[in-house]
């Protein structure tokens, strides 16, 4: 492998070195989040950063890179003072990475030749004082992620598995990669980033033009490129060695807590992490500067790094900061910081307002009319969850109940199975050492003792909302009432990994809003400017679904539907057969032979009910649900007063 790409050399990009930097600096911060387009070097600059911290004092032959000076609860301890020194390391995480790879699993090794339980380390050892890299962080498995976000937070990896109890140091800088287009992180996840920062290529030609000069000039000599760079590389670490350094004595004046306070205040960033994390940097950029107090400057660059991401509060979001609400921040920051108090929020609980109820004046009238109208969605809520029945095999996810390659190991199989169940093969061997003639260490095994692992998770779902759009639900403003329904299922698909689509039906005919897509926000766009009016072909939006659920059959057939239809039932517009209904439950039907798990979801309303929708149900042999049961919440206060009854 040639010498890594010099991180000098590296142009443009300011704001992504000038986080990795002050990561490097002070740990503390919480790591780097890099989102970006495709081709923007952003695992350049990453790997880069490794060969700039300064060389670890470790104690010989730890596996996991104890510091001999300080004490520590180590499984390869106790240990002496005798130290060795050696770089700081880079590890990578792949996105295909199981479990055992991240926290470690049973030695295979030393069980089988020894007969012992030995914990072998996972990654989370390997990037104990270093860093620890995660390309496309978006699309690993959320139980990785909620793994590896846990042990950042904390300092510290725990494995309890296979009879082996296990807990180790692991204290990285965490710098994770994605592609916007391919996904979005939670928010809740988001915010366990410290820093974020969005790079782009540079639309100036004469910087394309360096870019390109220097990556040709890179790949046609490696190690005299890097030579070229090495010196200006080696400032950078003596710089990063003397700010760590000079960290512990730069002073926060209160002024300068003050004015975080404020602007994270204005913010209306969710608990306190935001203010601790911009304090650190805005520490780390002082002694990044030789500076021997904070100031104004250092908390404006930290606001710039730490806030973003943390402004993204709803999974519809678009992260980011406007300069006018960052300026407007910063004015209050600056008033704080002189006047000695910051501004709070209001008594009565601050806070963006929900948007206007729909005003019944504005109804249609007639179910068939033709007028159209967007309506607002209303307030959006904690969905019930909603799965497919059985247990698939589809893309990890949060949703339904599958056998996963990298699921959680509930069981050992003769017949079934991935991978090897360590524990189960030994078991199963045990017994029969004897009549097998060992007599010194090390197991004999043979190929009727072998076992699988049987893994279980969660898949991730293909989920179709079929939306009547029609004047009948428009002429009791019903529509906003769904919108904002369909807005929270959309939200409870996001955290779930589902996979969705959009067919909405009004006037003649059934329309493919979105086509399947992962990106659920622009599913929540498309719901934004959907016009309703006109008459309820049922039946071809039931065909419509029909059709697209058989060709995303082909395209991913491991992917289990999940079919929402909501509607009130009525059916104005006939098909071929004449009767608007019944070509209605014939469409049902076919979606019910193909075995397409569904649910309707009955928004009619008013005293006097036609129970359509449940006609529909029967022949989807689809569960039926009312508009309202749709929320966890309600449902939780139903099952609460009935037990109470």
């Amino acid at each position: 492998m040639g010498a890594r790409f010099p991180f000098s050399a590296v142009v443009g990009h300011d704001d992504l070195r000038t986080a990795l930097l002050l990561n490097a600096v002070h740990p503390g911060i919480g790591g780097v989040l890099v989102r970006g387009e495709k081709g923007t070097a952003k695992s350049t600059v990453v790997r880069a950063l490794a060969a700039l911290l300064p060389e670890l004092d470790v104690v010989p032959g730890c596996r996991f890179g104890c510091d001999p000076a300080v004490p520590t609860d180590c499984p390869d301890g106790p240990h002496g003072h005798v130290a060795e020194r050696r770089p700081a390391r880079l590890v990578e995480l792949p996105v295909g990475a199981t479990e055992d790879r991240l926290i470690g699993s049973l030695d295979l090794e030393r069980a089988l030749t020894e007969g012992v339980r030995a914990y072998q380390p996972g990654l989370l050892a390997a990037a104990h004082r270093g860093v620890l890299y995660v390309d496309e962080v978006n699309l690993l498995h959320d139980h990785l992620v909620d793994l590896l976000l846990d042990a950042a937070a904390m300092g510290r990896a725990h494995v309890e598995r296979e009879g082996v109890s296990v807990s180790h140091a692991a204290s990285f800088l965490l710098v994770g990669t994605m592609n916007p287009e391919e996904g979005e992180l939670r928010p809740q996840l988001l915010d366990r980033f410290g820093l974020t920062v969005a790079v782009r290529a540079s639309r100036d030609v004469p910087t394309r033009t360096e870019v390109v000069r220097r990556r040709l000039a890179y790949e046609a000599d490696p190690e005299g490129f890097a030579a070229r760079w090495a010196e200006a590389d080696r400032e950078l670490a003596r710089r990063i060695v003397a700010a760590r350094e000079r960290l512990k004595d730069v002073v926060l004046p209160d002024a300068e807590l003050r004015r975080i306070a404020a602007i994270c205040a204005a913010f209306e960033v969710d608990g306190m992490r935001a203010d601790l994390v911009v304090a650190r940097t805005a520490t780390a950029h002082a002694a990044w500067r030789g500076a021997a107090e904070v100031a104004e400057e250092d908390v404006e660059a930290a606001v710039r790094l730490a806030l973003p991401h943390r402004k993204r509060r709803d999974p519809f979001d678009e992260p980011g900061l406007e300069e006018e609400q960052l300026d407007d921040a910063l004015r209050q920051g600056a008033e704080a910081a002189q006047d000695g108090e910051p501004d709070g929020p209001d008594d009565d609980g601050g806070g963006s307002s929900l948007p206007d109820e729909p005003s019944e004046s504005t109804s249609d009238g007639a179910a068939g009319g033709s007028a159209e109208r967007s309506h607002a969605p209303a307030p959006a809520f904690r969905a019930r969850l909603l799965q497919v029945p059985g247990v698939g095999e589809g893309a990890p996810g949060k949703r339904s109940r599958a056998r996963a390659r990298t699921g959680r190991v509930i069981r050992s199989s003769t017949v079934d199975g991935t991978g090897l169940h360590l524990v189960g093969t030994l078991a199963a061997a045990a017994p029969h050492q004897a009549a097998r003639g060992r007599s010194g260490p090390g197991l004999r095994l043979r190929g009727e003792d072998l076992r699988l692992s049987v893994r279980e998770g969660k898949e991730g779902n293909l989920v179709l909302f079929v939306v009547d759009a029609s004047g009948s639900m428009a002429a009791r403003q019903r529509m906003s009432a769904v919108s904002g329904a369909v807005v929270s299922l959309l939200r409870d698909a996001y955290q779930r990994r589902d996979k969705v689509g959009v067919v909405t039906f009004r006037g003649r005919e059934a329309q493919v809003a979105l086509p399947p897509t992962n990106s659920v926000d622009a599913a929540a766009a498309r719901l934004r400017s959907l016009r309703t009016g006109g008459r309820t072909p049922l039946a071809d939006g039931l065909l419509r679904a029909h059709r697209v659920l058989a060709a995303e059959r082909v395209r991913d057939p491991r992917r289990r539907p999940l079919l929402v239809l909501l509607t009130d039932g009525r059916a104005t517009a006939a098909g071929t057969g004449g009767d608007p209904l019944r070509d209605a439950l014939r469409a049902a039907g076919l979606l019910a032979a193909d075995r397409v798990a569904s649910v309707v979801v009955d928004c009619e309303h008013g005293p006097v009910r036609l129970g359509l929708a449940a006609r529909v149900a029967g022949a989807l042999d689809a569960a039926c649900v009312r508009l309202e049961e749709l929320s966890a919440d309600q449902v939780a206060g139903v099952v609460r007063a009935a037990r109470a009854a």
